[in-house]
């Protein structure tokens, strides 16, 4: 019995080990990771490809699949996102699923290989600043090198990648004459060994490249990283200081604390939040903002200036850390700061004396008549009456009333010392007087 049960352990001890090998084959065992870039192309996507490839890395995938749709975007960006791409090991396989434009061809270039739908396109990649206009000479310059690089670094023919952002490039065959940027299409891009195939579904492409049977991770955006890809763009970031600058303004002015304060507050915590998750700003910029915030308000209860100048020197540049590019970010703040001051010179005009702590730091009451303010005493009640003179009026000189010496001028005309005078006329301290006739009588 018991060599019985032996034998029938070993047996199936064999029979496991023979199973094992061939329960999982190479293709079975085959991942690989399908991270999408779509939309505009801007500093918050690194985060969210530099965590997918990771976690690529980290699960043994076998390749990362591109799924590439989009008009561009941000040179600078691309410029990080594609030195991710060369410190990856595993290949990467663009696949344009509709458009790869400007930046985004860019991107395609740093790929292995790049597979296209049949309606799709790359190309057009010529800087554009913010104002809509082609960027200047270096800055053109410099991105069509890039361009060229991204091509020879895989391969490819840099002549085409060249003609994407260099209009003056001369390839009528493609459609790309004089002042006119090269954008290719499927069949073009396959011809020209730009896209190594044609395919009309990501199933298809799995296919074509050998990965058919393999596990597909499909990797999305978390609730931050697309916060941090909404307030990381050029567009949204100079809005964002703008709205809290003026929210903080508004809620100084204003009694309490209330909706334009949690406005302020909710724009900076969003700036700071979104670049932090994006990596452009560290926490010892936060650490600086804090720090400048808190001057600030030592500021109301300290002489001097000195901390308030301090703290919004420390704001503005713990703002300006953040941001990655301090060109960019010093007009951010700057548009921010004349829409404050904008706004801060509305407020004392229509509504400065409704605010509270406007009037605790700015007088604006106004001594004026309507006030019931006056530069002097109006003696209205020394008209009419008579005086003698105490010397000479020239036209000025001095009368006495009642015992009283006050100063006069007369009507233009010399009056000499020891004469009557009559009083005809006070406005504030001038008082005028004539002559009076022979007989003193008062006209």
């Amino acid at each position: 019995m018991r060599k019985f049960l032996g034998n029938t352990l070993l047996l199936l001890f064999v029979l496991s080990a023979m199973v094992i090998p061939f329960s999982g084959t190479d293709a079975a065992a085959q991942k690989v990771y399908k991270v999408p870039v779509h939309n505009e192309i801007e500093k918050g996507l690194y985060a969210f490809l530099q965590r997918s490839f990771q976690e690529a890395e980290e699960a043994g995938a076998n390749a990362i699949f591109l799924d590439l749709d989009t008009p561009g975007g941000f040179t600078d960006a691309a410029g990080k996102i594609a030195q991710l791409f060369e410190v990856t090991d595993m290949p990467i396989i663009a696949f344009i699923d509709n458009e790869a434009l400007s930046a985004g061809a860019f991107l395609a270039l740093h790929a292995d290989r790049i597979y296209m739908v049949p309606t799709g396109t790359m190309g057009a990649s010529q800087v554009i600043e913010s104002t809509g206009n082609a960027a200047g000479a270096k800055a053109h310059s410099a991105w069509v090198a890039n361009m060229i690089s991204a091509a020879e670094s895989s391969g490819r023919n840099p002549l085409y990648a060249e003609a994407m952002a260099e209009p003056n490039i001369d390839l009528p065959k493609y459609r790309a004459g004089k002042g006119d940027l090269l954008t290719l299409t499927a069949k073009e891009a396959e011809e020209v060994r730009y896209s190594d195939g044609t395919v009309s579904t990501f199933k298809e492409l799995l296919e074509v490249t050998g990965y058919a049977d393999a596990e597909v991770v499909s990797t999305n955006e978390t609730f931050a990283e697309s916060i941090a890809r909404f307030v990381t763009n050029p567009i949204v970031v100079p809005i964002l200081l703008s709205v809290a600058s003026l929210g903080i303004v508004l809620e100084l002015y204003s009694p309490g604390f209330g909706v334009p304060g949690m406005m302020g507050l909710a724009a900076l915590f969003l700036f700071f939040f979104g670049h932090l998750v994006a990596g452009l700003a560290g926490y010892e910029t936060i650490i600086l903002f804090i720090i400048g915030i808190g001057l600030v308000i030592a500021e109301f209860f300290l002489p001097g200036g000195i901390a308030g100048i301090i703290g919004s020197l420390a704001i503005i540049g713990s703002i300006i850390m953040a941001g990655g590019n301090p060109l960019y970010m010093g007009i951010s703040v700057l548009i921010a700061i004349a829409i404050a001051a904008t706004g801060m010179g509305i407020i004392m005009k229509f509504f400065g004396k409704k605010l509270h702590l406007l009037n605790k730091m700015v007088l604006m009451d106004a001594t004026d008549t309507e006030s019931g303010y006056v530069s002097n005493v109006n003696r209205v009640e020394l008209l009419g009456k008579v005086a003698k003179t105490t010397t000479p009026l020239r036209p000025a000189g001095t009368i006495e009333l009642d015992g009283e010496r006050i100063d006069v001028v007369s009507q233009g005309s010399y009056i000499d010392r020891g004469k009557d005078v009559i009083i005809v006329k006070v406005e504030g301290s001038r008082i005028v007087v004539r002559e009076t006739d022979e007989k003193g009588e008062n006209e």
